[in-house]
């Protein structure tokens, strides 16, 4: 049994996204490294275009950050950028999503999600706050059956992407 992952996408015929589709996942106020590092590879493993990291007073060891993204920390475009600098460069095409557990949010395997899409998720702890939830074009939230009603940003994020490029390729 071949299990080398990197031959057998090769042999596999991948839907691809429209040329009018971008991802852009973004992550505000991290505060663990390895969640960056993550964030930085499952960005290069859906495709998306560039990871932001809202972060008005960051503090990282890029070690620890490269050492879970892995080469994906050189292969990805991605940023640390502070509020201003991320609001300031959304796009007018770009629509701003959320993924929080929020008053008005849609279950995202219900949720229609937009072409060209910012999706953006909360630290480890707060989530997002009210006023940057109140700037979004969208909310969504991932159902959780389980006992467990929380789930890591990565993760969260990994759920997202994956919907979203389910949705761009049907």
């Amino acid at each position: 049994m071949n299990t080398n992952s990197v031959r057998f996408f090769q042999e596999k015929q991948l839907n691809p996204v429209s040329q009018n589709c971008e991802l852009i996942l973004a992550a505000w106020e991290i505060k663990n490294p390895s969640n960056l590092g993550q964030t930085i590879r499952l960005a290069h493993n859906a495709g998306a275009q560039k990871v932001y990291f809202i972060n008005n007073c960051p503090v990282f060891r890029e070690s620890k950050i490269k050492k879970t993204a892995g080469f994906s920390f050189d292969q990805m475009n991605w940023k640390i950028l502070s509020e201003e600098e991320f609001f300031a460069g959304i796009e007018e095409d770009q629509q701003l999503v959320v993924l929080e557990t929020c008053s008005g949010s849609e279950n995202i395997f219900e949720a229609d999600l937009p072409e060209k899409i910012i999706l953006l998720a909360g630290n480890e702890s707060h989530g997002l706050p009210p006023e940057i939830i109140q700037k979004s074009k969208k909310k969504i939230f991932i159902p959780m059956p389980g006992g467990c009603k929380s789930m890591n940003i990565s993760h969260a994020l990994a759920v997202a992407s994956f919907e979203w490029y389910r949705q761009q390729t049907v």
